[in-house]
């Protein structure tokens, strides 16, 4: 049963943090339409789609990114107010422990913590789908691949210089093919490559294919020269036509296609591009992983906010403000550094994104038995 004192903390921070939101995100929203109205206009996009496709999508997805932020500054701003008027003190000289004080900002915090949880995993997803495709359509700039390699099933390597999207065109083609033993059987290259649209047909120009056969497993070939054949297969326009297992959205693809992915898609791509060495692994499984910790630190955040702003300070709010931000610099720096470690140095993906809320859990029960009781 909620009291008097928790439904006055709780309304006071819901209402600070959606006031902080909303004002956070109209400025976003403005930044962005003075940087993108050129791009709209010069696209013809149509009012609907910019305000329902991509402005409604794009204030989900922003604004449950940076809700833990905004959840940090929210409390340390209310409850540093609530300090200055000399309602805390009150609280604490009834006789009620500290830690009935902070229920409310839990109960509140876990609210916040379920919605940003089912946005994450069920209502973003698709959301960002939407976005993602408006990007492409009216803004996005294209695509550039380079230096890709890949391992398929079936033992095949697949290699390119350089994708270019507007020409949907990839230069430099290479595929390999190995047997059990990791023999050589099959290398084909091509100048160019690119898909016939609606099939996984693809049409090669300039292409050197050499095959190799063995008449045994110890690994020695037919006769050196008879089991190997090299030629340029060459039709008319230079071009050869041929169909492989794979379709060039599987080879050359955008970072954040993965935020449109629901959470059983992304379990399955990155299961896919850890089959094939994708270097760019680790970031995928970080952007799985922090569907989770962010909504799990608003309770990080809380308990540090209120800890460092129940106590009425000479600076006023001010101060309390200032060490917030500090706090925020630090939490995003941490954050920062843990995801480099992953994607550059081997660090696992899912520590990576646990640890610093670990850390600033730490610091926040510490932050906890220090303040005034």
């Amino acid at each position: 049963m909620l009291k008097i004192l928790d439904r006055y903390i709780i309304r006071k921070f819901l209402s600070t943090f959606f006031f902080m939101l909303g004002i956070i995100m109209l400025l976003a929203m403005v930044f962005d339409i003075a940087e993108r109205l050129s791009d709209f206009i010069e696209k013809q996009a149509s009012f609907k789609a910019i305000v329902f496709d991509y402005y409604l999508n794009f204030l989900l997805y922003y604004g449950n990114t940076f809700s833990s932020m905004i959840v940090f500054i929210a409390v340390i701003w209310f409850t540093a107010k609530m300090a200055q008027d000399a309602e805390i003190i009150p609280m604490l000289f009834s006789g009620r422990p500290f830690i009935r004080i902070i229920r409310p900002y839990m109960i509140a915090a876990t609210i916040l913590m379920l919605l940003s949880l089912v946005l994450n995993h069920f209502v973003l997803p698709r959301a960002n789908r939407v976005r993602l495709d408006f990007e492409e359509s009216f803004y996005r700039d294209r695509l550039l691949v380079e230096n890709y390699n890949a391992e398929f099933p079936g033992n095949e390597l697949v290699h390119y210089s350089t994708y270019n999207s507007e020409e949907n065109m990839i230069n430099d083609f290479v595929i390999e093919r190995y047997d059990s033993q990791n023999r050589l059987i099959h290398f084909m290259k091509a100048r160019t490559a690119s898909v016939i649209p609606g099939v996984k047909r693809w049409r090669l120009t300039d292409v050197f294919e050499r095959k190799v056969s063995y008449s045994d497993t110890s690994g020695t070939s037919k006769g050196e020269m008879e089991s190997i054949i090299q030629k340029h297969q060459l039709t008319e326009n230079h071009l050869k036509d041929t169909t492989l297992p794979y379709n060039v959205d599987d080879i050359a693809v955008r970072d954040n296609v993965v935020e449109a992915m629901t959470f059983r898609e992304l379990s399955s791509f990155i299961a896919k591009e850890k089959a094939k060495g994708n270097p760019s692994v680790a970031m995928y499984e970080i952007e799985l992983y922090q569907r989770s910790s962010y909504p799990f630190a608003t309770y990080v955040l809380t308990l540090i906010g209120v800890s460092v702003s129940s106590r009425k300070k000479r600076g006023g709010i001010g101060i309390n403000i200032a060490i917030g931000l500090l706090f925020v610099f630090i939490y995003i720096f941490a954050m920062k550094i843990t995801t480099v470690a992953a994607t550059t140095v081997g660090f696992p993906s899912v520590a990576a994104v646990w640890l610093p809320n670990v850390m600033f859990g730490i610091l926040a029960l510490f932050l906890y038995r220090i303040a005034p009781k």
